[in-house]
């Protein structure tokens, strides 16, 4: 077999194969053996049809289908010899398709790229530090009280915080427009969920009061017809509820898989939470911060195929995400582009730092992961053994836990910095990071 292997590009190849017409001749003859022993031709037993017959039924046939192999076969035989590491399947071009003749094509793919992962004293990290104070603590009742506040029917007029219970049909011009009529419409007034001067038009409606109000639309509203026009709607008001939060006790402990206990026992278990929640904020942080470090100081080409197939999977998870009559391809590829490139490059980047480490995840932490995973519940027994249980799920555990060990790698020489700061600034959502 003759190779020959030219760079078009920096990591696109072009290689042309040669495949001596013995070896074909050999693959097509072993077909047509095999054919021989099972085929069915009038006026023969089965196995003793000549040769002859056989061949000039069945050889083109078992010519296209020896090719076929023998240029699956051979791409794999010349990227091992000449020690490429293809991305993605190649586009092939015969040259030399002709019986009696050597085969002949040209197959053109990319490569993985080869590099070092380096310049980690480079990256800077800021490590925040928090703790769960108890104001912190209190807040969080607080908010979990009033995530589950109860309203009750008041003969009153209505005050922001009250929920109304609202018929309306919207005009604009004398005329309905589409999406601007409802019918026990619940509205908790002060909640933002009307167009702006909506909900204050109706503090002080009664029960029974039918009201006319005129807001106006957002400049920039996502319905194109209705930015920047006044309505006009005729608002009912069929009942005012005023809110009640409930009180911290064992039913309210129960909401929340505290069955039994004190208040005391109530506030360990939202503490124990927050904390786990803090701990997970800090370190996505610190990992977003290695992530980008790893991303600017180790700029990569990048096969144009690879980006391509998480498109296509960027894609499809945004469908799922968002439903909708449309098909994953009818989405441009601009939208996913830098996002795709960006995995990309880190998978690729990532992959090195553990192949440059000989890293693997250490069984200790995923055990400590799932089982920290697993403290949310009530049985995390139960939830431990499922996970052992569930190849799929330790298989992410695991790669979870090998980037979590590449980010300590690149903290033993980044430049890391601690910051304290409150419960609230340390778990706001970190930014979402730049392209690369």
């Amino acid at each position: 077999m003759q190779v020959s292997v030219e760079s078009t590009s920096a990591l696109e190849r072009r290689m042309t194969i040669g495949v001596p017409v013995e070896r074909i001749e050999n693959e097509v003859n072993k077909r047509l053996q095999q054919t021989a022993r099972r085929a069915k031709v009038p006026g023969f037993r089965p196995g003793k049809v000549p040769m002859s017959v056989i061949r000039q039924r069945y050889e083109s046939s078992a010519r296209q289908e020896a090719l076929g192999d023998l240029i699956q076969a051979t791409f794999y035989e010349a990227v091992v010899q000449e020690k490429l590491n293809p991305a993605g399947s190649p586009a092939v071009e015969p040259k030399v398709f002709e019986k009696g003749k050597d085969l002949e094509y040209v197959a053109t793919f990319e490569v993985f790229p080869e590099f070092q992962v380096a310049g980690f004293d480079g990256i800077e990290v800021e490590r925040l530090q928090a703790e769960v104070s108890d104001a912190d603590l209190d807040n969080m009742l607080e908010i979990l009280r009033k995530q589950n506040t109860r309203f009750e029917s008041v003969e009153r007029a209505a005050e922001n915080g009250d929920q109304l219970n609202i018929d309306f049909v919207g005009k604009i011009d004398g005329e309905v427009f589409a999406g601007g009529s409802a019918k026990g419409t619940l509205l908790v007034l002060g909640s933002g969920r009307m167009i702006p001067g909506f909900e204050d038009a109706l503090v002080g409606a009664v029960k029974g009061e039918e009201r006319v109000i005129t807001p106006t639309f957002p400049a920039d509203y996502q319905n194109l017809d209705l930015a920047g026009k006044t309505a006009e709607f005729t608002v009912t008001v069929n009942s005012v509820a005023a809110p009640t939060l409930p009180e911290l006790n064992e039913a309210f402990f129960a909401l929340f898989g505290v069955k039994e206990g004190s208040i005391e026992d109530f506030r360990a278990e939202v503490r124990k939470n927050m904390q786990r929640e803090l701990r997970q904020a800090i370190k996505s942080k610190v990992k977003n911060q290695v992530m980008d470090g790893l991303l600017a100081t180790n700029p990569i080409d990048v096969p144009k195929s690879l980006v391509t197939s998480e498109i296509d999977r960027l894609r499809v998870q945004a469908v799922q995400q968002f439903g909708g009559n449309i098909k994953p391809d009818q989405l441009p590829a601009e939208l996913f582009e830098e996002q795709a490139k960006r995995r990309v490059v880190l998978g690729l980047v990532v992959a090195e730092v553990v192949k440059q480490n000989e890293l693997k995840p250490d069984d200790a932490r995923v055990r400590a992961m799932i089982e920290e995973m697993a403290s949310a519940y009530q049985e995390p027994e139960q939830v431990v053994a499922w996970y052992y249980k569930n190849d799929q799920q330790m298989n992410e555990v695991r790669s979870v836990v090998l980037e979590e060990q590449v980010v300590d790698t690149v903290l033993q020489k980044a430049k890391v910095t601690d910051k304290t700061v409150s419960y609230e600034e340390a778990i706001k959502p970190a930014e979402t990071p730049q392209a690369a």
